[in-house]
């Protein structure tokens, strides 16, 4: 890399921690906490990549996400997954169009609710394999096909999941196979009673403040590219590898082999590298730190290794067997 890249790299990483601190401050005039949900979802789209968020109803996860997409300056759609929901109301539909002129007929396709730069999926367990499987395709190619027609999504495209944790009834839970196509499984706790009074007093009171934009989409590509770009030292790889490989059947520490029937798959040790060099940025650093895979390691593991019978009775869960696995691992290691 040639000095004049790096100090345009540089200057990218300041830029994107000037960013975070406008957009965050900007995100207070509506959300009050929640400061861990909107760094992870910031995370999630200066990596190109997309977030399940799991929380009980009425913890602002709607209005969390609309707000972000308008400080990012993004387009944003919310779909409500049901039962009867279809492929085509997400991806979109040919219809048959007459042209006024001539009387021709020919088939026009009507875009759907996926071509937006940022998709709210809301309880995308109550919608039918078919139709998870339509949106999910749309996350991974980031087209849509129709009458042998591909048509591009937008740039950047984010979606974000929900799922109710509480109630299961009448639902089709995602395979782990398709989870692990989230980078994170974003975890939306109750807040604070400090927290719980600032949301009574904010709601009670006068009209909220307007948002203002704080990024283009210009930019928002721009800095995800420089994200790619920063450096990642040898020990940190080999940390990451740790946290991942150590999960797994054959080379699982003591507790792993106790509580864990499955383990995590090279998705994971990709995304817990892209997602500390995010969040190194994030922090206005341009090389990425053992502490940051270990901050984004939880969101990351969760939803991609399998309590066995002996963890579930015990009460072990998955966030406790990670945070385990981070506590046995020395940050500080060396590459031998």
């Amino acid at each position: 890399m040639s000095s004049k890249e790096e100090e345009q790299d540089l200057k990218a990483v300041e830029r994107l921690k000037e960013a975070t601190n406008k957009i965050k401050a900007e995100l207070r005039k509506v959300i009050v906490g929640q400061e861990e949900v909107i760094e992870e979802a910031l995370i999630a789209i200066f990596t190109r990549s997309h977030a399940l968020l799991v929380g009980v109803p009425g913890l602002a996860k709607t209005l969390l996400v609309s707000s972000l997409a308008q400080t990012l300056h993004l387009t944003f759609k919310r779909v409500q997954f049901t039962p009867d929901l279809m492929p085509s109301d997400i991806t979109g539909t040919e219809v048959i169009h007459e042209d006024p002129g001539s009387h021709d007929r020919s088939f026009k396709f009507l875009k759907g609710p996926v071509f937006a730069n940022i998709i709210l999926a809301d309880e995308i367990n109550r919608t039918p394999p078919k139709t998870q499987a339509a949106l999910l395709e749309a996350m991974q190619e980031r087209t849509v096909t129709s009458g042998g027609v591909d048509y591009k999504l937008p740039n950047p495209f984010f979606v974000l999941a929900t799922q109710n944790p509480i109630e299961q009834e009448g639902t089709y839970p995602l395979p782990e196979a398709q989870l692990d196509r989230f980078m994170f499984m974003i975890k939306v706790d109750y807040p604070t009673p400090e927290e719980e009074l600032e949301i009574m007093r904010m709601a009670s009171g006068g009209p909220t403040e307007e948002l203002k934009p704080v990024l283009t989409e210009e930019e928002i590509i721009k800095l995800q590219d420089t994200v790619r770009k920063i450096p990642v030292a040898d020990h940190v790889l080999k940390y990451a590898e740790r946290i991942v490989r150590c999960t797994r059947p054959g080379e699982q520490s003591d507790f792993c082999k106790k509580w864990l029937s499955w383990g995590a798959g090279p998705r994971a040790s990709l995304n817990l590298v892209i997602a500390a060099k995010a969040r190194a940025m994030l922090n206005g650093n341009f090389a990425v730190s053992c502490a940051d895979v270990a901050a984004v390691a939880p969101a990351i593991m969760r939803h991609r290794i399998i309590p066995n019978f002996a963890a579930q009775s015990e009460g072990v869960t998955q966030d406790d067997i990670v945070a385990k696995i981070i506590e046995s691992i020395p940050q500080t290691e060396q590459l031998s």
